[in-house]
């Protein structure tokens, strides 16, 4: 349920209720106003165990501020979850680093932040594509998405 909406120069920031077990609990912030300090997402990173890359703030800063579009969640101000896309603006959008700390996943976070990416895909007219393991086939599939690929990677020492 929205209950609050605030503009803030070109920021849009819109706060969620959410409830666990019944029991209404503080609102998330969705908003596309990156944070202060890229170090919270480093930590949300490491908290996820993709700190295999050994990114630095600076290149975690460069990877959101070089994205199509980027939405973060706050509790309070606390970085709890984030997702980006990477496109062209015209044909496709391409979701990745859809994450949420350990600790707020299964609150409908992700899911929040993956409606938001949809629709700002939609807005646009540019199809939302995503790469994912296995295991999250059947999460991303009970979201609308549907297999239509073989995706490939291939490593670089970096």
């Amino acid at each position: 349920m929205i209950w609050r909406h605030a503009v803030s120069s070109s920021y849009v920031k819109i706060w969620v209720n959410i409830s666990i077990g019944g029991k209404s609990v503080k609102p998330i912030c969705y908003t596309i106003e990156p944070p202060e300090d890229f170090a919270q997402l480093h930590s949300l990173y490491e908290a996820l165990g993709w700190d295999s890359l050994q990114l630095s703030v600076d290149d975690l800063k460069q990877m959101c501020d070089q994205s199509w579009y980027a939405v973060y969640a706050f509790d309070d101000q606390k970085l709890v979850g984030m997702g980006r896309i990477i496109s062209d603006g015209v044909i496709t959008g391409m979701i990745c680093g859809l994450c949420v700390l350990p600790s707020y996943q299964s609150k409908g976070i992700g899911k929040e932040l993956l409606n938001r990416m949809i629709d700002h895909c939609g807005q646009n007219r540019v199809i939302p594509q995503l790469l994912c393991t296995e295991n999250l086939e059947s999460y991303y599939e009970s979201c609308g998405f549907k297999k239509f690929s073989v995706g490939m990677t291939r490593n670089i020492i970096r």
